[in-house]
């Protein structure tokens, strides 16, 4: 069997480093290949993903090789960036959405699609409807072109602050790991947990201490994050592909680069 991700940071797995200090991260996809050898023996994965990239730079520099490679399996999930950018249009991105499923369907690779999480508090709170215009196209696309579809909008687990990494927009590596069980059950990959497993009581955490976060993530990650957008980088413009090329994979411990 053959799985190429493609997409942006979400699927590159910013925010769920592996722990071997190589810098590379690991994310849902490596662990959705990891459950997908234990379960036939062994697979051949490729991830694509590249942090920062838009809905048009995945397809110009992504699909192609994607479709080389006739995969068998293909994850894909793009867009997020785009709406996050003044001037997101959900239709204009679900026609280019819609255009890269219908080739990478002809090509024979079953498709997973992908909603967002359903997150309307903080910097999100103003594109919250955009990003729901934006998910109702993704179903409809899952239906007319027979893609699988994560539903993470669906998925409250997700929605809880320990889901998500401290930029707060990239999950944790137990986001990460919950979202790979859900996709793993979409696909029909027995798992041994649940990611559905109720979180922990958390711990209160102070008015005080809460806002000293705020000011912190403003400082380190939402100011940087601006400040790019403003000056026309992104963070993925250093950035290749971890994984560029079909290569065995052979469970969940093996590693990262193949």
């Amino acid at each position: 069997m053959s799985f190429v991700a493609v997409g942006d940071s979400f699927t590159e797995g910013v925010g769920d480093p592996y722990p071997d200090g190589s810098g590379v991260f690991r994310g849902w996809a490596d662990r959705v290949a990891g459950h997908l050898a234990d379960h036939v023996g062994g697979i051949r994965y490729a991830n694509l993903a590249v942090r920062g990239k838009l809905i048009r730079q995945i397809v110009t520099d992504q699909l192609p090789p994607a479709l080389e490679m006739s995969p068998d399996l293909v994850t894909l999930c793009a867009g997020g960036n785009d709406l996050l950018r003044p001037g997101g249009d959900p239709e204009r991105l679900a026609r280019v959405l819609e255009h890269t499923v219908s080739r990478l369907r002809a090509g024979g690779a079953r498709v997973v699609l992908f909603t967002g999480v359903n997150v309307s508090t903080g910097y999100m709170r103003g594109a919250i409807g955009l990003f729901a215009r934006y998910y109702m196209n993704v179903r409809a696309i899952a239906d007319a072109h027979d893609c699988l579809l994560v539903d993470q909008w669906s998925m409250d687990v997700l929605t809880d602050p320990r889901a998500w990494d401290d930029d707060r927009l990239h999950m944790s590596p137990e986001g990460h790991r919950r979202l790979a069980l859900r996709v793993s059950e979409v696909l029909g990959v027995p798992t041994e947990e649940r990611w559905d497993e109720p979180w922990p009581t958390a711990e209160t955490v102070g008015w005080t201490d809460a806002r000293r976060e705020d000011l912190r993530w403003v400082k380190d990650s939402l100011g940087p994050w601006i400040g790019r957008r403003l000056t026309g980088r992104s963070s993925g413009d250093t950035v290749t592909a971890k994984r560029p090329e079909l290569t065995p994979f052979g469970g969940e411990g093996d590693d990262p680069l193949g």
